[in-house]
């Protein structure tokens, strides 16, 4: 008897920069856009990147120093940019620029690109600070996954105040894709978590996830799956790692265990709470099978199992 039945699996199609708009927030650009990009559109935008940790808007006149480019070649550039919708504009109370959401995109896959990426594929998840794409990369299949956090938060902070700092939402995205980046590279020969295959800014390449969702699967011994997530879970705690937003939406299962997935929020198990959050992930775990499959564990004999 099979202990598992798909829901859905993740296969790859090689589609040269084929980019798909979606509902998200922030959608991704056309790939015509990214084909029509030239190395001096790269500095500038390399040029406002940097202008963004002082400034939340880059007067004008420091982008040709930030990108080393004489100003005349900056505002055609600039001109460029505005039409590709990969930068915006301000004339109150100075010129100023700031990049966004795609003209960031832009910049993290034109280093991808030249590092392996060859395509990109559909859009297979929308996370609350997430979008997750298929691609290629060095001719195997690969998940890019582009981080959004802080970009809502930002948008209200910027109604009070304008200031460009470390604080600016390209910079916390990028803070935060590094974290998980660093965190499934400290986990991945302990725990079942996605390999790591590249980095650049707020995009992390990984490998792709065997199996499917626990929430969009039915498995059929569900007491064999809860073990292994419990152990995985184990494991992960040895390692000095709660995940502490674990829930049936960051599990991947298949015939051959579970795979954990989305670290960015992950605490050390010297924090603080951080009993507190490992049991709020032992209760999501549990509730989900008792619901489901009608489970019956003891949470704190489960939290206990882990620590100890």
């Amino acid at each position: 008897m099979p202990r598992w039945r798909s829901g859905y699996a993740i296969a790859c199609r090689a589609i040269p920069f084929r980019f798909e708009s979606g509902p998200w927030l922030i959608t991704m650009f056309k790939s015509t856009v990214f084909k029509k990009l030239e190395k001096n559109d790269f500095r500038t935008l390399a040029g406002i990147e940097v202008g963004m940790r002082q400034h939340h808007w880059v007067p004008s006149q420091m982008i040709a120093s930030f990108s080393r480019l004489f100003a005349e070649e900056v505002l055609y550039r600039i001109n460029r940019l505005l039409k590709f919708n990969l930068i915006k504009k301000t004339m109150v109370p100075y010129e100023g620029y700031m990049i966004n959401f795609d003209g960031y995109d832009a910049l993290a896959l034109g280093t991808l690109t030249r590092r392996g990426l060859s395509a990109i594929g559909e859009n297979i998840g929308v996370g609350k600070e997430s979008v997750v794409y298929e691609g290629i990369y060095a001719d195997e299949p690969v998940i890019l996954k582009f981080h959004r956090a802080g970009y809502t938060s930002f948008k209200q902070v910027t109604r009070t105040r304008d200031a460009g700092d470390q604080h600016h939402w390209i910079f916390v995205a990028r803070r935060a894709a590094r974290r998980e980046y660093d965190a499934l590279l400290a986990l991945h020969n302990a725990v079942n978590v996605p390999g790591c295959v590249d980095h650049n800014r707020h995009v992390i390449v990984m490998s792709v996830a065997p199996g499917s969702e626990l929430s969009r699967t039915t498995v059929d011994d569900p007491d064999w799956f809860l073990d292994e997530i419990i152990e995985e879970t184990k494991k992960s705690y040895s390692k000095g790692f709660i995940h502490s937003d674990l829930s049936e939406y960051n599990i991947f299962v298949s015939p051959d265990g579970v795979l954990i997935i989305d670290w960015p929020g992950y605490v050390a198990t010297r924090h603080p709470q951080a009993g507190f959050l490992l049991e709020r992930d032992v209760k999501n775990i549990l509730s989900f099978f008792n619901r489901k499959y009608g489970i019956v564990r003891d949470c704190e004999e489960t939290v206990e199992y882990i620590m100890y």
